[in-house]
This record gives C-alpha cells, sequence and structure tokens, in this order.
C-alpha cells in the first residue's frame, strides 16, 4: 500500500500527525483509519466477486 513512500517519509508524516492532533488523539485516529483501510478492502472484494460471478454466467 505505501510502496511509493519510504521511511523518513511515514517519520515526517507521523511528526506532523503529533504536532496536529496531540499524542492522545493518534491511537484514534489510526484506528479508524485502519477500519476504513479494513472497510475498503471488503469492499473492494466484493466487487471483484459479483464481477467474477457475471463473467462466468455469460
Amino acid at each position: 500500500m505505501f510502496e511509493g513512500i519510504g521511511m523518513s517519509e511515514l517519520i515526517v508524516i507521523l511528526i506532523i500527525a503529533l504536532i496536529v492532533f496531540g499524542p492522545s488523539k493518534l491511537p484514534e485516529i489510526g484506528k479508524s483509519f485502519g477500519k476504513a483501510v479494513s472497510e475498503f478492502k471488503n469492499h473492494a472484494n466484493r466487487i471483484s466477486e459479483d464481477i467474477d460471478k457475471e463473467e462466468h454466467k455469460k
């Protein structure tokens, strides 16, 4: 997912997020982000499965 981002870029992003949101909000934001990515993957898989089923019907 983060193939184009190196370790130094991730550290800079984390420092900026720490400054902007504060240390108490970061775990909550990380959890929300992880949940959103998980839901996106689930929906993408369902769409892919539906497309495959439609192709096999033809």
